[in-house]
């Protein structure tokens, strides 16, 4: 899933902060049952069809709490499960099995969910030569999870934050004082190896993107015949990104458009959970 440095420096502080978050002394139920160390397995159950992601992550919970756990996968990310299928065994120390079960869930819920229904929007667009885009409306701190699942489901990924590319949007043309004035000033400042994107709502503004030299444009919550009218406009001038609004119930009417990007806020801010479970906890000598 991520390459050990990027777990050691990027992930393992954000899962130890969800640890801490949800452990700020002590499990009182755990501890309360089971006062001394004793070895366990417990099972991950999928209790709904979908494509599993986030097992490294899932793992990792585990052994932040105690290395020793070991954690035996039979299903890896990318891989469409099945209700009722087994997906891994957890074998350690019960107490840590106990303690660390929510956090593990949550992200491999909530990721391997994302995934689920990235898989569903994106088969949508197979064969139109059109990617699909996520967007930077992710889960504050669990950005790096939710991006990661949009690519296990399929997906591709926008810029992942603010430092990773220019995106001129409509407050940041306002502030500049038109779009021509926004590009000439982005051009001047940013490295010459980031692209310039530009969001337009209007087809004046398409043609004031296009003028401007703008590498991809994205027209935003226009209608149909509009983004049509658009298209020609900018004749294969920059890239185009369709944005605004865009679901797995509305995005056919897009495909017949023939742009090369469509984003989509739903895939991380809308996507429900997958329903995993950890069952049939049991001692072990």
């Amino acid at each position: 899933m991520f390459d050990q440095v990027t777990m050691k420096l990027n992930v393992e502080p954000l899962l130890l902060s969800a640890l801490r978050e949800d452990i700020t002394s002590e499990d009182v139920s755990t501890n309360s049952v089971m006062p001394c160390a004793r070895m366990g397995e417990v099972d991950l159950i999928c209790k709904q069809d979908g494509v599993l992601c986030g097992m490294d992550v899932f793992a990792r919970v585990f052994t932040l709490l105690d290395e020793d756990t070991q954690v035996t996968a039979y299903a890896a990310d990318g891989e469409k499960i099945k209700a009722g299928q087994k997906i891994a065994t957890v074998r350690g120390d019960i107490r840590v099995l106990l303690s660390g079960e929510r956090t593990a869930l949550n992200y491999l819920q909530r990721m391997s969910g994302i995934a689920t229904h990235t898989r569903a929007v994106a088969s949508l667009l197979e064969g139109t030569g059109t990617k699909l885009l996520d967007t930077r409306k992710t889960t504050p701190n669990n950005r790096i999870f939710e991006k990661y699942a949009v690519r296990t489901g399929s997906g591709n990924n926008h810029r992942y934050n603010l430092s990773d590319g220019v995106m001129l949007k409509d407050n940041h043309i306002g502030a500049a004082g038109g779009v021509k004035e926004a590009v000439r000033r982005a051009r001047e400042y940013a490295p010459f190896v980031r692209k310039i994107e530009v969001e337009v709502e209007t087809l004046d503004m398409v043609r004031e993107a296009v003028e401007a030299g703008a590498d991809i444009i994205m027209l935003d919550n226009m209608s149909h015949e509009e983004m049509a009218q658009a298209l020609a406009i900018i004749g294969g001038r920059a890239e185009v990104e369709v944005s605004g609004n865009v679901t797995r119930e509305n995005i056919a009417r897009l495909t017949d458009l023939g742009v090369d990007y469509i984003s989509s806020g739903a895939l991380t801010h809308s996507s429900p959970i997958l329903d995993l479970s950890l069952k049939n906890l049991h001692p072990v000598e």
